[in-house]
């Protein structure tokens, strides 16, 4: 059988460093930009655990159903759609090349003779391998001798988008079909660039039950399981929509490999085996960097980066974050690790809030006044992107600035966002973040991706969520060799060497599954051009050794002493 070793390729992304969000805000004016992130919520915040629930059956290889197809004979059932595999617009099709004997001894791969790495200018690419031969067949649940199949969850959330009409005075979201399209897309880009052992990826669309807006404050578990038992039911290896924990949580306890929960803590991965992997860094994770960076650059100071009454007070540092279990979880781990650093020197409330749409402004009315009549000086903020919009208002009402601390969760530490804040208020905004610097949306990695295979087309708002998550499933399915199984999977990711890119550095292990273990420090500048739409107002990263690179850091590497802000 002739060698696999995908080379011969379309052209290749830009050669650098582009950020994850950038794509998410091509074009569009604030109030689109407030509407495509309040959409991103329900992808970024984790969701309640209604009481009496356990924390989670455990997972196995191999334990799920593969069980209950319905529908035509080739195991779809009504209302899937499959895609992934087919050549579209001109592109050839992917077809794998199964193994020789089903009793043949299966084959690893080799490294290429040609090349050190499978994508080359690819900052995250592995190295690149080579094979031929017998691919062991049926490995896994999903997995075949030509197929790896993945699952979809399709959601159309036309009553969302009415909410977002009402907040933001615009309703620009992915439609469902614009999702399929760049998910297939991506399914062809990574069958013709990665090595998978003669096999392709087959992605499944099936239509949800179940709602992300309903998932995010808590409600909808039921139907959540629902879906999960219907991936489950498609014979499915993994599944690259588990991007709420009703769902995640779903589909693990049917032994289907989830992708995208959002910032769930370093536990809850680990009590899930090798089920759970996610573009958004844990929770545990986001929390020791901001306790760290509170603890080196903060306690026993005064808030002399503060404005209005608070500045040059002894500093009072409180945390805010959204009342749900998993945040509080994180919320706790981020206080004690700060008292473990500096003492609790300076240590003040912890306020939480609902994360409910309809009620975020009313909060933020009540709350401002409260930290204000409290002595806050520095609010660390876990926050959700909207919050702030509303927080930052009031306060410029209330003519209280306190430090804005911020820890890198969900779009808080974009441009984009920084420019919806009243900019006296973004002005005391600092921080950690793992993102680069950003720049025009066109030129991002995940958008020239998409391009390579779908030259004719327009790739979804949220490109650059589904290509780097994509992306981790590929970095599974070529590490773990061609005896592909959930076990197989994890040991690949574990040998996955650091790898620095748009969204930080990779670099996973026992009990890190997320991306991103290291961050830069950032400050806002009200008066600087953003490099990704020249609007003013931007995040400018910390270059302490003048070389005109923004330094980075890994746990316990933050520097210590007073934070270097202009």
């Amino acid at each position: 059988m002739a060698a696999t070793t995908p080379g011969a390729q379309p052209p290749n992304p830009p050669l650098t460093h582009f950020s994850v969000w950038q794509r998410l805000f091509r074009g569009y004016g604030p109030l689109a930009v407030l509407a495509l992130m309040v959409l991103l919520m329900s992808f970024l915040v984790p969701t309640k655990t209604p009481e009496g629930l356990d924390a989670g059956a455990g997972f196995t290889a191999n334990s799920g159903s593969n069980s209950g197809n319905t529908g035509g004979s080739d195991g779809t059932a009504p209302g899937v759609e499959v895609g992934g595999t087919e050549g579209q617009e001109g592109q050839p099709g992917t077809e794998g090349t199964p193994g020789e004997t089903a009793d043949a001894p299966v084959n690893p791969g080799t490294a290429c003779p040609d090349r050190d790495v499978q994508i080359p200018g690819d900052p995250y690419s592995p190295p690149c391998l080579t094979f031929s031969g017998n691919n062991g067949g049926a490995t896994a649940n999903g997995v075949d001798e030509t197929t790896i199949r993945v699952s979809f969850r399709v959601l159309d959330e036309r009553g969302f988008q009415q909410t977002l009409a009402e907040l933001a005075g615009a309703s620009l979201v992915d439609t469902p079909q614009t999702v399929r399209n760049t998910v297939s897309a991506f399914a062809d880009y990574f069958n013709q660039r990665f090595q998978l052992y003669g096999r392709s990826i087959e992605v499944v669309f099936f239509e949800g039950v179940g709602s992300n807006t309903s998932e995010l404050v808590g409600k909808g578990r039921d139907l959540a399981e629902v879906d999960g038992e219907k991936a489950a039911s498609l014979g499915v290896f993994a599944d690259l929509s588990s991007t709420s924990e009703p769902f995640a949580r779903a589909l693990c306890s049917r032994g289907v490999l989830a992708f995208g929960d959002p910032y769930l803590s370093r536990q809850w991965h680990e009590e899930r085996g090798p089920c759970a992997w996610s573009l958004a860094v844990n929770g545990t994770e986001v929390a020791e960097f901001a306790a760290e960076f509170a603890a080196k650059r903060l306690a026993g100071g005064n808030a002399e980066f503060a404005g209005g009454d608070a500045k040059g007070k002894p500093r009072l540092i409180a945390t805010l974050a959204p009342e749900n279990p998993w945040y509080q979880e994180s919320v706790q781990v981020a206080r004690t690790r700060y008292t473990e650093l500096s003492g609790g020197v300076g240590q003040g409330p912890n306020y939480e809030y609902l994360l409910d749409l309809g009620q975020l402004s009313n909060q933020a009315s009540n709350l401002i006044p409260k930290m204000k009549a409290d002595g806050v000086t520095t609010v660390i903020c876990g926050c959700d992107p909207i919050f702030p919009v509303f927080l930052s208002g009031v306060a410029a009402r209330e003519r209280y600035f306190p430090e804005f601390i911020i820890a890198g969760t969900a779009l808080t530490d974009a441009d984009v966002v920084g420019q919806l804040w009243n900019q006296e208020f973004a002005s005391h905004a600092f921080g950690v973040s793992p993102l680069q610097d950003f720049v025009p949306p066109t030129q991002t990695i995940a958008y020239q991706a998409f391009k390579s295979v779908r030259p004719d087309g327009e790739p979804a708002f949220s490109v650059d969520l589904i290509y780097y998550q994509m992306y981790m499933l590929a970095i599974g399915l070529q590490g773990a060799g061609p005896d592909l199984n959930p076990e197989t999977f994890r040991t690949g990711m574990y040998n996955y060497e650091p790898k620095l890119g748009p969204v930080g550095l990779w670099d996973f292990g026992p009990g890190d599954h997320t991306s991103a273990d290291d961050v830069r420090e950032i400050y806002w500048d009200r008066a600087a051009t953003s490099s990704y739409n020249g609007q003013q107002g931007a995040y400018i990263g910390i270059d302490a050794n003048g070389d005109g690179v923004h330094d980075r850091y890994r746990k316990d590497e933050l520097p210590s002493g007073r934070f270097p802000k202009p």
